[in-house]
């Protein structure tokens, strides 16, 4: 199935095709791996908005890249019921771990690393995310177990 088609069949789920632009944004991120320009033209011409919403729309969500990421994505949150239980000694220790600073991605491209601002975890503080699943609450010694999980160790 074309991405175009998937994108109609989610937006068949929705009164308001305004509804499935996070949806197929989504789609086009999975596909893509980010969201590069020709994602915006797709979901554009999908659902008969313009490149520039949907990029506006996009910018506003951690969830979406704008820029090509690793195939592995650490992301720490930093909000303030994070940071006030250590989010940046968590930060920090992933930079030792893996050798890359907060948002950067490795030379070989197999992580990047980010701080967001919300994962919205904040009972469980601080938020790791990797890969979409969340590892609450993270302490900086936890950070090498987890380095190690994501060489393969």
């Amino acid at each position: 199935m074309s991405l175009y088609e998937a994108i109609q069949e989610v937006a068949a789920h929705y009164p308001d095709r305004r509804s499935a632009v996070l949806p197929a944004l989504r789609l086009a991120q999975e596909q893509h791996g980010w969201l590069p320009p020709e994602a915006f033209r797709e979901v554009a011409d999908a659902l008969g908005y313009t490149p520039a919403y949907c990029k506006a729309v996009a910018s506003f969500y951690d969830m979406f890249h704008l820029e090509p990421v690793g195939r592995t994505v650490v992301e720490v949150c930093t909000n303030v019921s994070c940071a006030l239980v250590g989010a940046q000694q968590v930060v920090e220790a992933f930079e030792s771990e893996l050798g890359v600073r907060a948002g950067e991605t490795s030379e070989d491209g197999s992580v990047t690393l980010r701080t967001i601002e919300c994962a919205g975890g904040c009972g469980y503080a601080p938020v790791v995310v990797v890969d979409h699943r969340y590892r609450e609450p993270t302490k900086p010694e936890d950070v090498p177990r987890i380095a190690q999980e994501l060489q393969g160790g």
